[in-house]
């Protein structure tokens, strides 16, 4: 089924990325392991949205040095990026045609974080198919962690 596992800080940390940086696009990695048929988040990795400042408020860009710094810290913690999110500001989590016609990585995590008015809201996420024509929607489990329970 594919499902994204993520621990309570993960969410956390996701929503309040999309809240910092509102009304600009947030964007950041998912560092984990795909096991037993999940994408299991073991850490958030925020990264900085390189887009032209009048770009940012509906567009993300994570340049190819990033990304690399990224890759050398997943593997470093014995991790791979499984996946990436976003922030939709004033907008459905939804993948956009632009996200469609970015995305790169079939069979990783796509999270989208909806933030309405600096609020966070509905945080989905979604698999690029093979052929990349398009996104499923890929269910999202949220697991307690031992602080959150106390």
């Amino acid at each position: 089924m594919l499902n994204l596992v993520l621990q309570t800080q993960h969410d956390q940390a996701i929503r309040e990325h999309g809240e910092r940086a509102y009304p600009n696009e947030c964007c950041g990695f998912l560092l984990g392991r795909i096991k037993d048929e999940q994408f299991q988040v073991v850490r958030v990795l925020p990264a900085t949205n390189m887009r032209g400042e009048e770009e940012q408020h509906n567009r993300f860009i994570i340049t190819p040095e990033a990304s690399f710094i990224a890759e050398k810290e997943a593997r470093r913690e014995g991790l791979d990026i499984i996946g990436h999110y976003h922030s939709h500001p004033d907008h459905p989590s939804r993948p956009s045609q632009y996200d469609l016609d970015h995305a790169t990585w079939p069979r990783s995590a796509f999270a989208i974080i909806s933030v309405h008015h600096g609020a966070a809201k509905e945080l989905t996420s979604w698999l690029l198919q093979d052929d990349r024509a398009k996104f499923k929607p890929q269910t999202i489990e949220i697991e307690q962690t031992q602080e959150t329970l106390g």
